[in-house]
């Protein structure tokens, strides 16, 4: 019995150690792999931590400084340097600083009545907030009235007016803005809907600044039905 049995012993105690083999060289080869991915992520530690630090620190230190000299220059009243060194702000720096720039550069160039150069300025601001985000776009909007440019204009107010999120300041003022392109288009209807609106849902905006939008609505309807 003894004799018919070592065989089955011994070829158990190989299956053993075939299956301890498989384990180890499988071990082996996660070991392989855990060092290897570790290295990768140290790798892309090192390659985040020197751009934080090599690059976007300074960048952001520099952008600040820049845009610094440019609001105490705004603030001594000299607009045209201002305006350079702003645009350079935003012609040569990101991050929030350049962004910002592009908004006053675009602010200026309006003043001066530069309109397109400030269009693109103002294209490349790019907060969407309800108050400036929305004042951005609308500015925009002004700059293609002065162009005559009114199609785009109405595109700008109403952007405008669904970034100003229902404000009752400044949703009625952007619509009040299309209301005006409307009428120098001729298009009393669209006019008039612009201003029942503003009656309807912003009664608090016509009281404020005192202005009789049911008259200008009247006057719509009566040159709409001519």
């Amino acid at each position: 019995m003894a004799k018919q049995n070592a065989p089955e012993t011994k070829t158990s105690v190989e299956a053993l150690d075939d299956q301890l083999t498989g384990i180890e060289q499988k071990v082996e080869n996660n070991k392989k792999i855990i060092v290897l991915a570790s290295v990768i992520v140290a790798a892309l530690v090192i390659i985040v931590l020197g751009y934080i630090y090599g690059i976007r620190k300074p960048g952001v230190a520099a952008a600040n400084d820049a845009i610094g000299q440019a609001d105490i220059t705004m603030m001594m009243g000299n607009d045209s340097l201002a305006l350079q060194q702003y645009q350079q702000v935003a012609d040569e720096h990101g991050y929030d600083a350049g962004n910002r720039a592009n908004l006053n550069a675009g602010i200026l160039l309006y003043r001066q009545g530069k309109y397109q150069e400030a269009i693109d300025y103002l294209k490349n601001y790019g907060t969407k907030d309800e108050v400036i985000g929305a004042a951005a776009v609308g500015l925009q909007g002004d700059c293609y009235v002065n162009l005559k440019q009114y199609p785009e204009a109405i595109k700008c107010f109403r952007e405008a007016a669904s970034l100003s999120n229902d404000n009752p300041h400044l949703t009625p003022y952007f619509l009040m803005k299309e209301a005006n392109v409307q009428r120098e288009l001729k298009d009393y209807k669209a006019e008039a809907e612009l201003y029942q609106n503003i009656i309807d849902n912003y009664p608090q905006y016509a009281a404020d600044l005192q202005i009789d939008f049911r008259k200008y609505l009247e006057r719509a309807k009566a040159q709409q039905e001519q």
